[in-house]
Parts: structure tokens; C-alpha cells; sequence
């Protein structure tokens, strides 16, 4: 059997068994069927196994060039290096679709065993029946408009043009999509149990604690692909920044702002019982603004470098997103009685209140995002007017919401509860706030010294090193009472995730904020002085690799290191795309580009553009740790309230 007959049978398989798991967990919750469970586990094993084939059948096309397969045709190539050939599979519009597909299903089998205690449970039924409804859909799209596995002829010697040449330079971009993908789909379990908290009528903490660790887990492969994202484009584009505000890091960057707000507001129902609107508004609007920034990246409506070709999957994207947006707010409102709460926020100055200020600001910070990401499609699709939005109105807007957040993220951790501790709140917040303020205070005196000019750049450093101490003194005292204990935990874990976003803050504030750029014509030999660092341009040679020519020049930076930029010819690329190299040092980065050859007989001469930042560095190391700090929020930990157990939330009606 060819590849492209099995691959489509594996998809035909899988939407029969995303299908069949529909009819299956909608007999059991209308009581035709005692033993669903065990079917509806089986069906997700058999979903799981669908996907596993198509993407190995897939792979194997691939790696075999089998340019029968359409998608291989189109994507695949036989000087394309074996590592960026596999990616290749997430480098296209129907590839990626087959990948969010098995990522998905991963998602279905994880929380069909967690829960396999609970199958006659009717929270789980919901749950499971919302995650067949959303694999139903995306086999649905592989089966119609998204075909991976479209059979062609080629003609003898046929050999494809390869993946864009942008995603076939760097090793990240083997990682970063796949990594997205696992936070992007990772916000269908929440939902999905929101969904069946609200069919059910359990509208209490019990789906809190259910979805905690798996809502964490997903934001943290979120939160780590997005910043190698930025990393990506920072190594590859060579345009000496990595983040542009971009309609598709939007895309990202929205369900992780609304991620953002409903880890924090979660923590004040389970505490008070109180949000219980806002917490399943912000599920929803997650999920649903995963499924927008699908449409957005998929559809063709916007052109970016990150973005794939048009395709007629946008119609069913958007329409699947306005099934998802009416349904949610239909279930609201029907269960809007049962949402009410009696308690309320006894005063401001408590961690409930910081934390509603908090969700005001990320829910601030998303509109703006929004608005700017999509007003441009909104006035084209209304008017025909093409429009943009560029990076001074998300700077501008955006700011202020940053620095209010990094001063919440000090004063917040540091506040009672409402009604606890014998202290007033004030007393209390000036006693634990001293030494951040210390902090703060001598972060901004060695920002000066450093030469660090600006108010808004002074600002984020003072509040950065203000954030950064409040985190630090949660964590030396977390350490001290339990050892090493101290380090995990949903709490102790948060604290470590703060540090690395402020670490990412500050970095981010000063490579924004002190970055110089500079263009030089230099010939073999000669220097170039710039922002405090010596460049001199060596010479240059071309080098031939399996998939590009590359014309690199020669370049020592600082009486150090050689480092080579280059501008790479692909053989099927209509243009010559760059290289960037860029030396790193804990200080700042200095990137070098490639802008042309001047061709002059006897002259070895380059156009070279430098770009100097200071703190770069800061923001991938600050990723890191935001990674370990959700890796360690995600361990069980044996101090303080005791939680019930995930499959005790399931079992017991609120």
C-alpha cells in the first residue's frame, strides 16, 4: 500500500474513531450505556494509534522522499538535512494540522487513564465528550480542505524545492513548534472540563482541582515556546531583534496573557469561592483564543514569515471558533444563578484584591493586543482599506500594564487573605516589603552607575529588582522552614517563575531600550569600531552544503572569535536569504548581518550591519527559568493547605 493510501486510511480511522467516541460517551450520559467508560478509553487508545500511524506514514514519506505524497511534493526535498527533515512535517499547513492532531489525541489517552477510576462519572463524560467533539474536527479538517495525504504524479527525477528556507538554518525550529503545540493543545483539558462543569451543574472548586496541573503544565509549554520562538527569530532573521509584535506571536502571546490571569484568579475560588464566572470566562477564552490564533496562522488572512500560505481551512476555523465562543457563553448564562457567589473582596489591600487587579491588567493587556492584532482584518474584510498596526502602539499601550504587573507581582505574594492575620495589612505589607524595597532601590542605583539612561528603562529595573526581591524572600524563606522541599510546589514553584519573568522583564527593557545599529562597507581587514566593541571584517569565502550555497564572510569581534554571517543561496528559493551570527556574552550581544557583497572586480568588500544589545542573554536564561519554576510548581508538595486529589475533585459533586 502507498504512503498516501495508508497515511489517509490512518486519518479516515481516526475521525471514524473521534466519531464513534461521540455516539459512545452520548449513550452513557443519557444512561444507554452502563459501561462507556471502558469503550470511550479504548477509542481514545484507537484515536491516539490513528495519529501515531499518520504521522509515522508521514515521516517515512519523507524521509524517503516519497514525492507521491503531495505534502512531500510541495514541502520535501532531497537535500534537505535529515534533522530539519522531519520538522519539515510542522513546516507546512497540513503537516502541522496532522501534528496538532496527535498532540491532541496525546492529551485524550493522558486524561482517559488519569481518570479511568472515574469512567461512569458524568464530569468525565462531558469532558472526554468535548475532547472527541475537538479531535472530531481537526480529522475532520485532514480529511476535507487539510489533506496531508493527496496523492500526485511527478514526472522521472522530480525533486521538490525543500521547506522555506527561513525554517531549515537553525536547530530551534525542531523544537519550538512542537513545544507550542504541546501548550497550545494543552488548554483543551481545562476547557474541556469547564465545559462539563457547567453541563453537569458542579459548578464548586472540584474541576479546579482537577484541570490544576494540567492547566499549569500547559502554560508552562507555552510560556517555553514562545520564548524559543523569540530565540529563533533572534538567531535567524537577522534583523537584530525577537519580537515585533507580529500578528502570529500575538496569536501566541493572547492565550497565554488569559493562561496568565486564570492561574491567579483560580487561587482566590479555591480559597474564597469567589470568581467563578471569571474563572470559567477565562478557560474559555483561552481555548477559544488557541483556536483564533489557528485561524489567524493558518488561513492565509495575514502575511508574516511565520505564518503558512492561504488555504480554505479558514471558513471551518472560524466557524468552529464562533461554535465554541456562542456555546460557552450560552452555558454561562444558563447556569448563571448557580454562579453566584456570596462571598466578596472585604478590602483592597488583600490578595484577593491584588489578584482581581491583576486579572484587570492581563484582561487590559489582552485587549490591547487583540485589538491591534486584529482591527487591520477587521477594516480589510469591512472596507478593503489595507491597514496596519505597527510596534508604537502595542509599545505605548502595552507599558504602563507591564509596569503596574511587575509592582503586583512584588505586593500581591506579600498580602493576607482577607479576614487573616492579626496585623493590619498595611503594617504587615511595609514589614515584608522592606527588603524588596532595599532591592529595588539598589538595583536602580547600580542601573545609573551602569549608565543606564531613560525613564521607563530606570523604571523597569527599579521594578524589576522590586518583583525579584519579594520573589527571592518567598523562596529563602520557603527554603528555610522545609530545606529543599521549599523549591516545590504550586507556591514556591510560582515564586521561581516570577524571577525568571523578571528576569526576561529587565532584559527585555534594556536590549529595547539601549540597542544601537550600524551599518558599515568594509574591506579585508579593515576595522570597525562600534558601541564599545572592535569588528573587523577577515575576508570571505563560499561553502557548499547539501541544501544551500553559502557566501560567508569572516568576521573578529573584538580580537576574540571569528564569527561568520553569511547570505545562503537555497536552489529552489526565489531570493538569497541571510544568516546572522551573534556573539553572546552575560553583558550584551553583538549580531552580525550580512547585507550584501558589492561586486567590484578585485574587491573583497562586505555590507555588514551590526546591532549591539546589552542583556539579551537575560531573556533565554529567564526562560529557563520560568521552565524549571513550572516543572517544579508541578510537584506535589507536602507543606501547607492539603488539596484534594485529582480524581477525588472528579468523583465529588460540588
Amino acid at each position: 500500500m502507498s504512503n498516501a493510501a495508508l497515511g489517509s486510511a490512518a486519518v479516515a480511522a481516526g475521525l471514524g474513531a473521534a466519531l464513534m467516541g461521540l455516539v459512545v460517551t452520548g449513550l452513557g450520559l443519557t444512561g444507554h450505556l452502563r459501561s462507556w467508560g471502558r469503550y470511550a478509553r479504548q477509542l481514545t487508545f484507537g484515536m491516539a494509534a490513528a495519529a501515531v500511524m499518520a504521522v509515522v506514514v508521514m515521516e517515512r514519506a519523507l524521509i524517503t522522499r516519497d514525492f507521491t505524497v503531495k505534502f512531500v511534493a510541495d514541502n520535501g526535498s532531497s537535500t534537505t538535512p535529515p534533522v530539519f527533515n522531519v520538522a519539515t512535517l510542522w513546516s507546512a499547513l497540513e503537516g502541522s494540522i496532522l501534528l496538532w492532531a496527535l498532540v491532541l489525541c496525546g492529551y485524550a489517552v493522558a486524561v482517559a487513564v488519569k481518570f479511568r477510576a472515574r469512567g461512569d462519572d458524568p464530569m468525565l463524560a462531558w469532558a472526554m465528550l468535548v475532547m472527541f467533539a475537538v479531535s472530531a474536527f481537526f480529522y475532520a479538517l485532514m480529511v476535507g480542505p487539510a489533506d496531508p495525504f493527496i496523492a500526485v504524479e511527478v514526472p522521472p527525477g522530480y525533486d521538490g524545492p525543500g521547506p522555506n528556507p527561513l525554517l531549515q538554518n537553525h536547530i530551534l525550529m525542531a523544537f519550538h513548534p512542537p513545544i507550542l503545540y504541546l501548550g497550545y493543545v494543552g488548554f483543551t483539558v481545562p476547557f474541556a472540563f469547564a465545559v462539563a462543569a457547567l453541563a453537569t451543574g458542579r459548578l464548586g472548586e472540584g474541576w479546579l482541582a482537577a484541570t490544576r496541573r494540567w492547566t499549569v503544565a500547559a502554560w508552562g509549554f507555552l510560556t517555553f515556546g514562545i520564548v524559543l520562538g523569540a530565540w529563533w527569530s533572534y538567531e535567524t532573521l537577522g534583523w537584530g531583534g525577537y519580537w515585533a509584535w507580529d500578528p502570529v506571536e500575538n496569536a501566541s502571546f493572547l492565550p497565554w496573557l488569559t493562561g496568565t490571569a486564570y492561574l491567579h484568579s483560580v487561587m482566590v475560588q479555591e480559597r474564597r469561592g469567589m470568581l467563578r464566572v471569571w474563572n470559567l470566562s477565562l478557560v474559555i477564552a483561552t481555548f477559544s483564543l488557541t483556536i483564533l490564533g489557528t485561524f489567524l496562522t493558518r488561513s492565509g488572512v495575514i502575511a508574516s514569515v511565520h505564518s503558512f500560505t492561504e488555504s480554505g481551512i479558514g471558513p471551518a476555523i472560524l466557524g468552529f471558533f464562533a461554535v465554541i465562543v456562542a456555546v460557552s457563553l450560552a452555558l454561562i448564562a444558563w447556569r448563571g444563578d448557580q454562579l453566584r457567589t456570596p462571598g466578596r473582596i472585604a478590602t483592597p489591600v488583600s490578595r484577593e484584591g491584588a489578584f482581581l487587579a491583576n486579572n484587570a491588567l492581563f484582561a487590559a493587556f489582552a485587549f490591547v493586543v487583540l485589538l491591534g492584532t486584529v482591527f487591520p482584518l477587521l477594516v480589510e474584510a469591512f472596507d478593503g482599506r489595507t491597514i496596519s498596526v505597527g510596534n508604537p502602539y502595542f509599545d505605548r499601550m502595552t507599558r504602563p500594564i507591564g509596569f503596574a504587573l511587575l509592582f503586583l507581582m512584588a505586593v500581591a505574594p506579600m498580602l493576607p487573605w482577607g479576614g487573616e492575620g492579626r496585623r493590619p495589612p498595611t503594617e504587615l505589607l511595609s514589614r515584608r516589603l522592606m527588603v524588596p524595597m532595599w532591592i529595588a532601590a539598589a538595583a536602580l542605583v547600580l542601573s545609573v552607575v551602569a549608565g543606564a539612561r531613560g525613564w521607563a528603562a530606570l523604571l523597569a529595573f527599579g521594578l524589576g529588582g522590586f518583583a525579584g526581591g519579594a520573589a527571592l524572600r518567598q523562596i529563602l524563606l520557603a527554603v528555610r522552614r522545609h530545606r529543599w522541599r521549599g523549591l516545590v510546589g504550586r507556591t514556591n514553584g510560582g515564586m521561581i517563575v516570577h524571577l525568571g519573568v523578571v528576569l526576561v522583564a529587565v532584559a527585555f527593557a534594556a536590549s529595547q531600550s539601549y540597542v544601537r545599529q550600524a551599518e558599515f562597507d568594509l574591506e579585508a581587514g579593515q576595522p570597525a569600531s562600534f558601541a564599545g566593541h572592535e569588528v573587523v571584517y577577515v575576508g570571505s569565502a563560499v561553502v557548499a552544503h547539501e541544501n544551500r550555497t553559502e557566501r560567508v564572510a569572516f568576521v573578529r569581534v573584538d580580537d576574540a572569535k571569528t564569527y561568520g554571517p553569511a547570505i545562503a543561496t537555497y536552489p529552489f528559493a526565489s531570493q538569497t536569504i541571510g544568516i546572522p551570527s551573534v556573539r553572546s556574552t552575560l553583558r550584551d550581544d553583538v549580531a552580525l548581518a550580512v547585507l550584501q557583497f558589492p561586486e567590484e572586480a578585485g574587491a573583497d568588500r562586505v555590507i555588514l550591519r551590526v546591532t549591539v544589545q546589552p542583556l539579551v542573554v537575560w531573556l533565554w536564561l529567564g526562560g529557563i527559568v520560568m521552565a524549571l519554576g513550572t516543572a517544579l510548581s508541578l510537584v506535589p508538595s507536602r507543606s501547607g493547605r492539603r488539596q484534594p486529589t485529582e480524581a477525588a475533585a472528579v468523583e465529588a459533586p460540588a
